[in-house]
């Protein structure tokens, strides 16, 4: 018997052994759910950008122009980004946004792109580039308005205490300068530390100690910093309120908003936020008086209206008889007869929202761990099975 224990003992240690591998593996795969591209442009396109999206209407990114390619040191003349591997359409545009090429399939795989100009593009799955594709590191964006006499704006960046710099020499990365006279610069999400500087490295802030989140820093004349992390240039208005009378079988009504064709968005993913119930047939929710634009959705985002425009800083009614009719008014209608229910459309059946560079509709990105207590306990239940075949098998030899 005491041979029997010690068998079983190591086939356990054996299976919990090949759970903790699986679970890690699956954990690596998790993070590794991004592709890169790489991009070579033409000399006249500045400061290159990819827009990307799912054929789901999932935006890569909040708003046009999208992800800041960044220039590969090992190989001139090539951009590249790091986008969900999800992503099936892309769109690469420089200057601004003022230069674009049309929309081109990609494959779920590391892609090269060659643009000759807006109209000539070549798409291809062969390496272009020498040496190791730079991993993907998550960043966040640091911004800063300086002095006018500050020239070479750079920002310098590292982890404290421990000292790790984000930038192999001062003054550090160069940061872009836009019309709105703000810099920009993106920082791997492990800096808390930082220091704007002007003039290649002549003039400074003094050390700043921040969260890893988006940030906004004002440099006084005589270089005293204060930082925000809400954006200054951000739309100012009071809430408005959106009252909607839906669809009785559209269950739990939300509304998606933004503003157009800037492309901010209300909410942070589809279907947007839920609309409460007032009881009196009317469904209402508080939204940023910018809007400009809505979608009435339901059943889970999976029934919705079309784009509706309405006007900024207005509280707002929307009656939707269905997914092809809504009437938008600025004062509540009176005797409005409750919308007639009908079939809800199937999932596959209903229109997503569009995704296009003005209008861009992120939703959050799926759980690929979720199959991972299912797998373990899979395999919990098969050791223990084997484990008592192993058991009978011994008493009948025994």
């Amino acid at each position: 018997m005491d041979k029997l224990k010690r068998v079983l003992k190591a086939f356990l240690v054996l299976i919990l052994g090949f759970s903790v591998v699986l679970f890690n593996r699956t954990e690596a795969q998790a993070a590794q759910e991004r592709i890169a591209v790489y991009v070579r442009v033409p000399g006249d396109w500045s400061d290159p950008c990819i827009w990307a999206w799912s054929d789901d209407g999932v935006n890569a990114f909040a708003a046009w122009p999208g992800g800041e390619m960044e220039a590969d040191p090992g190989n001139e003349g090539w951009y590249y980004c790091w986008i969900p591997a999800g992503t099936t359409n892309i769109i690469i545009n420089a200057n601004s946004g003022g230069v674009q090429t049309g929309d081109y399939k990609i494959e779920s795989r590391n892609v090269w792109v060659t643009v000759e100009d807006a109209e000539t593009v070549t798409v291809s799955y062969d390496a272009q580039t020498e040496g190791e594709i730079p991993e993907y590191v998550e960043t966040f964006k640091v911004h800063a308005q300086v002095p006018e006499s500050w020239q070479e704006v750079s920002l310098w960046a590292w982890s404290a205490p421990d000292g790790k710099n984000a930038f192999a020499a001062w003054p550090g990365k160069a940061m872009k300068g836009g019309d709105d006279g703000w810099y920009t610069a993106s920082v791997p999400v492990w800096v808390n530390s930082i220091i704007v500087n002007g003039n290649a490295g002549g003039v400074q802030t003094s050390d700043l100690s921040i969260d890893p989140a988006e940030i906004w820093v004002t440099v006084s004349e005589d270089g005293k910093a204060d930082f925000t992390y809400n954006d200054p240039n951000a739309p100012v208005a009071e809430d408005i309120t959106v009252h909607v009378k839906a669809p009785a079988d559209w269950s739990g009504p939300c509304l998606w908003a933004w503003s157009a064709p800037d492309g901010t968005n209300a909410f942070t993913s589809w279907p947007g936020e839920a609309l409460e119930d007032n009881g009196d047939g009317w469904y209402s929710l508080k939204a940023p008086g910018w809007i400009n634009s809505v979608i009435v959705n339901g059943n889970g985002g999976s029934v919705q209206t079309s784009d509706l425009s309405v006007e900024t800083g207005k509280d707002i009614w929307v009656v939707v008889t269905d997914a092809e009719n809504a009437q938008v008014s600025y004062e509540k209608p009176e005797n409005v007869s409750e919308p007639a229910s009908k079939e809800t459309e199937s999932a596959e059946e209903s229109k997503e929202p569009v995704s296009a560079p003005s209008e861009p509709t992120p939703a959050p990105a799926e759980d690929k761990g979720a199959n991972k207590p299912l797998i373990i306990t899979v395999i919990v239940l098969l050791a223990a099975a084997l484990g008592a075949g192993g058991f009978v098998w011994y008493k009948k030899k025994k």
